[in-house]
């Protein structure tokens, strides 16, 4: 078993709440980690036989462009997916942070933490 991280994953997106986050949108972070058995491309060195990062990246980029109100719904969604699109991802661990998020506060990020296994 070993794991494939993505780490500082950055994305301008218009999940929210509010009216304005929906019309001027925010940044975001999104951090991933999978988990899966490296044992065959670490002996092969076939990217056909490893989850490719490429990939990964792709389903955060477009789950993060569906409109949420909550961060805790698109990150079950990219956590589902890659569970279904992927068979050899046995567990995914993501992280997704909203920076500067309008609490009026002075706060740089909010972040959900979301996991999924098979």
């Amino acid at each position: 078993m070993g794991q494939i991280k993505l780490t500082d994953i950055r994305l301008y997106a218009y999940h929210g709440c509010l009216e304005e986050e929906k019309k001027i949108g925010s940044d975001y972070t999104v951090n991933l980690k999978v988990s899966s058995n490296l044992d065959e491309p670490a002996k092969s060195d076939d990217l056909n036989h490893t989850v490719d990062y490429v990939t990964l990246h792709q389903i955060v980029e477009e789950e993060m462009a569906i409109r949420s109100k909550l961060l805790e719904n698109v990150a079950d969604r990219i956590v589902t997916r890659i569970l279904k699109s992927i068979s050899s991802v046995q567990k995914v661990w993501i992280m997704v942070s909203k920076q500067n998020p309008p609490i009026g506060g002075n706060v740089g990020e909010v972040s959900i933490i979301r996991k999924g296994r098979r």
